[in-house]
């Protein structure tokens, strides 16, 4: 699984962002997709996954601020972002894993597929 994130770096503070993980090989669309962020100094944090059944999972820190999206063809996976803060300003993953849990996973040991990630900067 090959995974590419794609998007606008830099946005001013309560703006909106579509990031978008494109996913290709033959079993992509069988595979669980989540979206990870790294602020300098911090860990890795799950934000939001999408899971193959359709269904999602979102962090409680940032429910009701973001939307996680799969395209019918279930190779890209957006996250969309609004209302965003300067402490939203993080490198962002998308990951993926060719198995589901019940519930979805938000943690990043549980994924071997990684993209680069794109750096977000939430400042005016």
């Amino acid at each position: 699984l090959q995974l590419v994130e794609s998007g606008v770096g830099l946005v001013q503070p309560v703006g909106s962002l579509r990031l978008s993980c494109v996913a290709s090989g033959d079993a992509a669309p069988y595979y669980t997709i989540a979206w990870f962020r790294q602020a300098p100094g911090e860990e890795r944090e799950g934000v939001a996954c999408s899971n193959t059944d359709g269904t999602t999972v979102y962090a409680d820190s940032v429910k009701g601020r973001l939307t996680i999206t799969r395209d019918d063809a279930k190779t890209t996976v957006n996250l969309e972002m609004n209302n965003l803060k300067p402490e939203q300003t993080a490198h962002y993953y998308c990951a993926g894993e060719g198995k589901t849990w019940d519930g979805g996973s938000l943690l990043a040991t549980d994924y071997d597929y990684w993209g680069q990630g794109r750096q977000v900067t939430v400042s005016s």
